[in-house]
């Protein structure tokens, strides 16, 4: 089965806005999350999507999802963990509540405040699991990457052409990320906050989707109005 996993738990502390977490500020008529959600129910091959939402915020997406007209929709809204990993690892326990275990369970994550992501890059992650068990959506880099480790002198400029920026979706067979999670210390799980590089670091292969440059992820306030500015000249 296949399940689509929405990440909106975090707080959006580098947004530096107090009333909100940024993923639930307006983008348009709708919050961004909401546009994210949209575009993961227009990919008919999802059994369910799940929304890993902030415990403070749970009442508000389900209202949000109400005023849209999606409460009867194969949506479901769960409570995020601590942090990023807590937070897959909470919608991983909803699915198999509902759904059992299985090794063919395929969960597609994606960022919440990445809300231009395209059907098409959806749609090539589920493709990319026919040989794998998990894939990273990329693009290429196009800036010069400058390695320092003290943050003061340059250590060393790798070589552009073999250089990827990292998006999402990432995508994973559920049991095979299961497995490399029980294998991380606690000291790892604290610091390894992107699931893709958890499964690398144990050796585990991942597989790479090519991605778009429209599919920005919203941090900052200047994301944000790049964001309003994508959509009022009629990017979706």
């Amino acid at each position: 089965m296949l399940f689509g996993a929405i990440l909106a738990g975090g707080v959006g502390s580098r947004m530096n806005i107090d009333s909100m977490p940024k993923q639930f500020l307006p983008l348009g008529s709708k919050p961004i999350f909401m546009h994210t959600l949209e575009k993961f129910l227009l990919c008919d091959q999802f059994d369910a999507v799940y929304l890993g939402v902030h415990g403070d915020w749970v009442d508000f997406v389900e209202d949000a999802l109400s005023t849209a007209g999606l409460a009867d929709a194969p949506v479901r809204v769960v409570k995020g963990g601590a942090d990023r990993n807590g937070t897959i690892m909470s919608i991983i326990e909803g699915i198999e509540r509902e759904f059992g275990e299985s090794d063919e369970h395929v969960i597609v994550t994606h960022d919440s405040v990445r809300p231009f992501v395209k059907l098409s890059t959806i749609r090539a992650n589920i493709d990319a699991m026919a040989h794998c068990d998990a894939c990273d959506t990329v693009i290429p880099a196009t800036d010069t990457i400058v390695c320092s480790e003290g943050g003061e002198f340059i250590d060393s400029i790798p070589v552009r052409d073999f250089m990827f920026q990292g998006q999402t979706p990432q995508t994973f067979r559920i049991n095979a990320l299961k497995r490399a999670f029980a294998e991380l210390t606690e000291d790892e799980k604290s610091v390894l906050t992107d699931a893709c590089k958890m499964l690398v670091l144990k050796g585990r292969p991942v597989a790479m989707v090519e991605g778009d440059v429209t599919n920005i992820k919203l941090t900052t306030i200047m994301d944000y109005k790049v964001a309003q500015a994508m959509l009022e000249s009629g990017v979706e």
